[in-house]
């Protein structure tokens, strides 16, 4: 779509004469035009190509114009095309029908070129607004969401930002990066905002690249979600991917970039990850939305994690994620642990740690 107020216009009339003279109006006004002699080829017109405003005659022969507009308004790509009336003052029962189902507006014939001027650029402004909106609401999203799941996202919000809640079966990893804390306080405040983005960069970019959604950054650590909000079957495939990724190649690059210019040995993460039931939506008020993910399962991965510092494992998983792995094979059995604020044990896994960063939770400098 065009920034100027010039767009794409489909009129469609089965009068010819009128057809024509509204094409050759519009046209000499800028406007790209393509015309339709009934409603099934309007349709055709619509679904194969892009249009900022549909001029729509109310009578033709076999699918009228209320028929049309009643499958552009069921049509998730087409609901938000402005569609102007076109009909016979005779006919007002008819356009007044058709407001209630949608449309923007009417032009009576015979149409009068200032009124046609007047209620394309009212279409153009409205479906401006839209897409400006939906590339508002599609920047947020693909903040936190692979990129190729963000155009479902949207169509299942029908182009909104507020996604609802949703109960499921996903899986959650949890990381933390030990010692920064410490680090942060013998270290310039802008050295310190630089290497945390920089790993955080590099950590969010395996989430992402996995097919996981980024629900928040926790400090010097995030929260992370697979099979929400759009399901997969393969989620914790996709967890563990992702924490092998971070521990054995995103971390040690991390740490080697942290090293070039200084004498810092590097750091250590802890990754905890657990599948389960959950609540994937969005939380906050009409004016701040947060995508979120909450539940027992969450508060899970949580405390795994919180137990990496315990075990010469720096990720661990619960025996609910290995029971979900297509390929469980190279985790080792931890044993059961109760874990912090639980009363029953849970069983942990772990996966084997590279030798690239410190055994020592920490930093050397």
């Amino acid at each position: 779509m065009t920034t100027r107020a010039t767009g794409s216009i489909l009129v469609v009339d089965d009068d010819r004469v009128n057809r024509t003279l509204l094409a050759r109006t519009l046209a000499r006004s800028g406007h790209e035009v393509g015309t339709a002699e009934d409603g099934r080829e309007a349709l055709e017109r619509l679904r194969s190509g892009s249009w900022d405003v549909v001029l729509l005659d109310v009578v033709m022969p076999e699918l009228d114009g209320m028929s049309v507009l009643e499958e552009m308004k069921a049509d998730p790509v087409l609901r938000e095309v402005p569609v102007i009336m076109i009909s016979a003052l005779d006919d007002f029962d008819s356009v007044v029908r058709c407001i209630e189902l949608g449309a923007e507006d009417y032009l009576p014939k015979p149409f009068d070129p200032v009124l046609l001027r007047a209620r394309i650029n009212a279409g153009l402004g409205r479906r401006m607004l839209y897409e400006l909106e939906r590339a508002r609401v599609r920047d947020v999203f693909a903040r936190f969401l692979p990129e190729s799941v963000v155009t479902e996202v949207l169509a299942r919000a029908d182009g909104g930002a507020r996604l609802g809640g949703v109960r499921l079966i996903g899986t959650v990893l949890f990381t933390d990066l030990r010692g920064f804390t410490a680090f942060a306080e013998h270290t310039a405040p802008d050295r310190v905002i630089d290497v945390l983005n920089r790993f955080l960069s590099e950590m969010s970019d395996a989430v992402l690249d996995n097919g996981g959604t980024l629900v928040s950054y926790l400090g010097d650590g995030l929260l992370a979600v697979f099979g929400a909000p759009i399901e997969c079957d393969d989620h914790a495939d996709r967890a563990l991917a992702a924490a092998r990724e971070m521990l054995q190649l995103r971390l040690p690059r991390f740490n080697d970039w942290l090293g070039a210019d200084t004498d810092a040995a590097g750091f250590a993460m802890g990754v905890g990850v657990s599948s389960g039931p959950l609540m994937s939506g969005n939380v906050g008020s009409e004016r701040r939305l947060e995508y979120t993910a909450i539940g027992d399962t969450v508060n899970t991965a949580s405390r795994i994690e919180a137990h990496t510092k315990e075990v010469p494992h720096h990720a661990l998983f619960s025996d609910s994620t290995r029971a979900l792995l297509s390929r469980p094979g190279d985790l080792i059995l931890v044993g059961d642990v109760t874990l912090r604020g639980r009363t029953s044990p849970t069983r942990l896994w772990g996966l084997a740690s590279p030798n690239r960063f410190p055994e020592k939770m920490g930093v050397t400098t």
